[in-house]
């Protein structure tokens, strides 16, 4: 879930050394539903793969504009792709009437566009404003202008463009998003552009289905190899042909397959909503073109059967399962809904409380000559998806919300709880998720039973005492093997590079509280922490509870 591949970097994009050197690249998963209504057109994905380059004060715009360019256009060493169906867009700089919030008072990026001259003429380079080419994880935290490149999907070819065509060209989907550089060197603090940061950083980013829907020579991301096999499937069963309801089949199955291989249950709140509301979405969908119950939970194995060499985790049987189960509820749920539609409920209510699609409530309403106002239900939508979106910003990898002087005193506390656990209630107990806002920590961890009060009360005693001990945090830099023989407590799921970084709480004589794989960032000393107690210890899921605690 997150929203960006740059989130879990922020310390090293503001300057803390990142224990692989200066130079990164990565392969993300991720899942957005901001654009969820757009679905079922020609680009836009719920769950994909991000791919990322990265300068941590070293190389600049020179070089990022160059390889970028390189990358997209070389025979020999990139993608081969045909220079002349190349568009690129830089930040045009801030207008005088832009509120203070959004302002960035950064200039217009003339110096990108020197160094793409080199490659593309100039009258291929088009400046757009903040909300196009400027990049920021929230309201606080590394930003700066970015420079993205567009290829042209159409069959004839586009040709020379003036701003007009090109941005109407965008709006159509005849020009493709397929590579971005983003120029990390301002900083932000409470939405506003406070400065420049010590160090200039580029991450540069490019989702891999767009890369093969291109590379393949296709005019959408569902002709592309990783859902040809799905659509073919779907469109062989249904009995009413809809290119749309097709493709959000498709694009939904694939994301339920990695939420659930990555430990997602359908449920009521976070996560679990998400994945809740893609499963219905992609049944109901299934439903109005006339494929059999279950159809949906079929299509598991194809997506596994074409994973299975980069995500080998990824089986069959537990995924479908939860799918079918899923659809199951999802049956009772539809008939509760048409016994509320028929009592006039609103259709918003019956979106959100009951999970019903407005397509089936608009479809039922017609039939029972009832009116809907769906212009109502959307602004009621877009209000709710954007509290929504709100939250789900502040959950990244490795659980911080941000980097404030709260959220990091709870980030220690959390290490110490965890330490807490394995010392009183069990040495087997790992951590399976973890999520840290400015009020409180959440952490995850297998346990087969609920804590008792008593267990819970020794939990906190011992954290308080370890606050009180005033223990030092340090953290160190070292090779995994060497940190793996020392016993560091590694995060569920996480491939770590040869070089890590561990966070170590010691007594004075230098005996290790806790020990972690981690990238921070903490405090230097447990003492500043306050008084840690226990709000709630609960199921999770299956054998994995969950506790939440603050700090006072």
């Amino acid at each position: 879930f997150n929203t960006a591949g740059m989130q879990p970097l922020v310390p090293y994009l503001m300057g803390q050394p990142h224990p692989q050197g200066t130079r990164l690249a990565s392969c993300q998963k991720c899942v957005r539903t901001g654009d969820i209504e757009d679905v079922g057109d020609a680009r836009h994905l719920t769950f994909f793969e991000m791919l990322g380059n990265w300068s941590l004060g070293d190389y600049f715009k020179e070089d990022a504009i160059k390889w970028s360019y390189e990358f997209l256009t070389s025979k020999e060493e990139g993608l081969g792709l045909d220079p002349s169906r190349l568009y690129v867009t830089v930040f045009e700089g801030n207008d005088p009437s832009t509120p203070e919030s959004l302002r960035t008072g950064a200039p217009r990026d003339m110096e990108a566009v020197e160094i793409w001259k080199q490659y593309i003429p100039e009258h291929r380079i088009y400046f757009l404003p903040a909300k196009n080419n400027w990049w920021s994880p929230g309201d606080n935290g590394p930003c700066g202008p970015d420079t993205e490149m567009f290829y042209d999907v159409t069959t004839a070819g586009l040709g020379d463009m003036t701003h007009e065509e090109y941005v109407a060209a965008d709006d159509r989907g005849d020009v493709v998003e397929i590579w971005n550089d983003v120029f990390m060197q301002y900083e932000k603090k409470n939405g506003i552009v406070t400065g420049k940061l010590s160090q200039k950083n580029v991450d540069t980013g490019s989702g891999l289905e767009r890369i093969a829907m291109i590379v393949q020579g296709k005019s959408n991301v569902y002709e592309a190899d990783m859902f040809a096999p799905i659509m073919r499937q779907i469109e062989a069963v249904a009995k009413h042909t809809n290119i749309r309801a097709v493709r959000i089949i498709a694009d939904h199955s694939r994301s339920a397959v990695f939420l659930i291989g990555d430990g997602v249950i359908p449920g009521n709140k976070d996560q679990g909503y998400v994945l809740r509301r893609l499963i219905r979405r992609a049944v109901m969908q299934a439903k109005n073109i006339g494929l059999p119950e279950h159809f949906f939970g079929s299509l598991v194995g194809i997506y596994v059967e074409h994973y299975n060499t980069s995500y080998p985790d990824l089986a069959v049987t537990p995924i479908e399962s939860i799918i079918n189960q899923e659809e199951d509820k999802f049956s009772k749920t539809l008939t509760q809904g048409l016994k509320e539609l028929e009592k006039g409920s609103d259709p918003f209510i019956l979106a959100t409380t009951y999970g019903f699609p407005i397509e089936l409530t608009e479809e039922l309403a017609q039939e029972k000559g009832i009116s809907i106002d769906r212009a109502m239900f959307d602004e009621q939508m877009k209000a709710h998806q954007d509290a929504s979106r709100a939250g789900a910003e502040n959950k990244f990898k490795g659980g911080l919300a941000n980097t404030s002087d709260t959220t990091t005193k709870l980030h220690t506390a959390h290490h110490l709880l965890l330490a807490a656990l394995q010392t009183l209630i069990s040495k087997d107990i790992h951590q399976k998720g973890s999520n840290i806002t400015e009020e409180r920590l959440r952490i995850d961890f297998n346990f087969e039973r609920k804590l008792t009060d008593d267990e819970k009360t020794a939990v906190e005693e011992w954290v308080n005492n370890a606050i009180k001990n005033d223990y030092v945090v340090v953290r160190k830099e070292m090779p995994k093997v060497d940190a793996e023989a020392l016993g560091a407590e590694m995060e569920f799921g996480t491939k770590y590079p040869d070089m890590v970084s561990v966070y170590v709480i010691e007594d004075k004589d230098g005996n290790h509280i806790s020990k972690e794989f981690c990238g921070g960032p903490h405090v230097t000393h447990t003492g500043v922490l306050g008084t840690f107690r226990i709000q709630k210890e609960e199921a999770s899921s299956a054998g994995i509870r969950r506790i939440k605690a603050t700090l006072s």
